[in-house]
């Protein structure tokens, strides 16, 4: 005789604390990658046009090559109009919408702050170590600064910037 019921389950069913911990990491996993995607193009712009404004010119001498801070800030700047739209639309297309001007303005001061750390580590590579060349300032602000950066920012446009919907919980009266 032919048995044709399904399978006993091997497995229990998961808890609804852990079932609850694995669809948030599972969903912060998905974040995490769409964000990265979203910084991968703004990675292409901002060292773009950071390695322009210092390296493209005659003899590899750019309108900037002597104030990398500058380049690096306005790198930053051309970056930022493009990540923000992608997040917005993409990224956290499904957490809470707070108003444009309020996003659009947290979400550049905290990439001004993500900027300070990229920032920072190209300062002091070049100001404090004496490391200069296109090697040395593309690690430091690109490598180090960037990943410190976005460290930074992927956990504070999460928390501010595109904040997650409140969920009201309503007591039931017996």
């Amino acid at each position: 005789m032919l048995d044709t019921a399904p399978p006993k389950r091997r497995t229990p069913r998961l808890p609804g604390a852990v079932s609850r911990l694995w669809y948030g990491l599972h969903h912060l996993i998905r974040e995490a990658a769409k964000f990265a995607t979203v910084g991968g193009v703004g990675f292409v712009v901002d060292l773009a046009i950071f390695n322009a404004l210092l390296f493209w010119g005659a003899d590899g001498i750019g309108p900037l090559h002597d104030s990398p801070l500058w380049a690096k800030t306005i790198a930053v700047v051309g970056a930022t109009t493009v990540t923000y739209t992608g997040n917005r639309l993409w990224t956290f297309r499904h957490r809470a919408r707070t108003g444009l001007a309020r996003e659009y303005t947290l979400f550049f001061v905290l990439n001004g702050i993500g900027l300070g750390i990229a920032l920072a580590c190209l300062g002091f590579s070049r100001y404090v170590l004496g490391l200069s060349g296109p090697l040395a300032d593309n690690i430091a602000a690109n490598v180090v600064g960037l990943l410190l950066g976005t460290l930074f920012r992927f956990w504070s446009y999460r928390t501010w910037v595109f904040p997650a919907h409140r969920v009201q919980v309503q007591e039931q009266t017996t």
